[in-house]
């Protein structure tokens, strides 16, 4: 599955920090934009994993649990 975040990325000086608007948490710096941009893809990843990981841990201590999509326009 593919989603899309907004990245924003600002030059400080000889670095690109980053970050993603609507997932709080995912930041980063790099040298070069492209140095950046997988930096950030790297966060995502993990903020992501780290996530569904504290879900699944919280789905065994509920007695039920329901798990749907839910969509937002923005």
């Amino acid at each position: 599955m593919t989603r899309e975040y907004t990245a924003v990325i600002e030059k400080h000086g000889r670095w690109y920090v980053a970050w993603v608007e609507e997932l709080p948490g995912a930041n980063t710096q790099g040298r070069t934009l492209a140095e950046v941009r997988g930096n950030l893809r790297d966060a995502i990843e993990g903020i992501l994993a780290l996530n569904r990981e504290m879900a699944v841990k919280e789905k065994r201590r509920a007695s039920e649990v329901r798990r749907e999509p839910i969509l937002v326009e923005v």
